[in-house]
């Protein structure tokens, strides 16, 4: 059977090992020339139940626990003038340890045998039985799955559903070598993340691994466009002049997360697929993670749901002789669990950014917890 991953982000990649452990081969195509060609992106919270279970199916439980650090599943939460609401720092250990996403992807591709990752391909189309790469080659397949995210080239075989844009959008900046250059802002962030919430705004920070504080300014408005068309600007100094304009109610030190950054400013759009997402059996073909079930970051289950999405879909090929009955086992148990996350992101975005956001995400958090 020759399997075709589309795709090499982290879901791609725990299906191609899981099947490798399992003794089935597959070929991952990937449009980025390195695993390092470009920002891989923040911290991620693993869960025991989904990503965790994938790690353990994947035989690299140990290398990541080698690197992950349990101190980041502390949490800070305040509003604009900075009253604090949550402030948890972990006695011990609470299954939820934090990993940069470089750091899960280099034991992912150094785990595959050389040439499982085809680098630098490039996919331009996709049928039921194969794909065709941008220098022309078409490559047969027997089973094509899309791992390839929002945008995924594989979906429109099964779905005609697009993501739509959610109302939020993100603007993505840094500080970096936090502790020598930011030691106070650091101290304010602490070992995991802070939420910094006010009237339909928010300042988000995550402490990496690797010295840095990866910071999100997130802004509700109906227009897709307006932040990367008139907030970000080519000149970083601009931008940052009307970041802090627009957060001018926000106390300090929220502020400073904006003022006090290295000149990096990337808008992203905040898009979702429709809750519920889901598609008829289509012979020979499937989809995983953000391709099949993209949601807002407001449930911390996108890169969970993946990594889980790709083990139990290897494990329902390497244990069926027959590949149709494999893959509606895989999605028959996918759908739903993919439905819940995504309402119950969908339901935690319009609850961070209502105007009484900290307080009210303070008291889900409080009740959660027993407390």
């Amino acid at each position: 059977m020759k399997i075709v991953i589309v795709g090499g982000g982290l879901g791609g990649l725990t299906l191609a090992r899981v099947l490798h452990v399992n003794g089935i081969e597959s070929t991952v195509y990937e449009l980025d020339e390195t695993p390092t060609s470009r920002d891989q992106g923040g911290t991620l919270d693993l869960r025991e139940d989904t990503a965790q279970r994938a790690l353990r199916e994947a035989g690299l439980f140990d290398e990541f626990r080698a690197l992950a650090r349990d101190e980041g599943e502390a949490m800070r939460l305040v509003d604009a003038n900075g009253v604090v609401y949550i402030d948890e720092i972990p006695d011990e250990p609470g299954g939820r340890p934090e990993i940069d996403r470089s750091a899960l992807k280099r034991i992912l591709v150094e785990s595959l045998p050389a040439g499982t990752v085809r680098w630098g391909a490039k996919v331009t189309a996709v049928t039921l039985s194969s794909i065709t790469l941008s220098d022309g080659e078409t490559v047969a397949a027997d089973l094509v799955v899309g791992a390839d995210g929002a945008w995924s080239k594989v979906r429109p075989l099964l779905s005609d559903a697009m993501p739509v844009y959610s109302g939020l959008s993100f603007v993505e900046t840094h500080l970096s070598d936090v502790d020598a250059q930011h030691p106070a802002l650091a101290a304010f962030v602490g070992h995991g993340s802070l939420y910094g919430l006010g009237d339909g705004k928010g300042i988000i920070a995550q402490r990496n691994g690797d010295g840095r504080i990866r910071v999100y300014v997130a802004i509700r408005n109906e227009n897709e466009n307006w932040v990367g068309a008139d907030v970000v600007d080519a000149d970083p100094a601009q931008t940052r002049l009307r970041l802090l304009e627009i957060f001018d109610e926000f106390a300090e030190p929220l502020r400073g997360l904006i003022a006090d950054g290295d000149d990096v400013f990337v808008p992203r759009p905040i898009h979702a697929l429709p809750v519920g997402h889901s598609w008829e059996r289509v012979p020979g073909v499937t989809l995983l993670g953000d391709a099949a079930h993209l949601m807002s970051p407001f449930a911390g289950e996108g890169a969970n749901l993946a990594m889980l999405d790709a083990a139990e879909l290897a494990l329902a090929l390497a244990s069926h002789s027959d590949l149709e009955s494999a893959l509606k086992t895989y999605e028959t148990a996918m759908f739903p669990r993919a439905e819940a996350a995504a309402a119950k992101s969908a339901s935690n975005l319009v609850a961070f950014f209502e105007p009484d956001g900290a307080e009210r995400i303070g008291r889900m958090f409080a009740e959660y917890s027993g407390q």
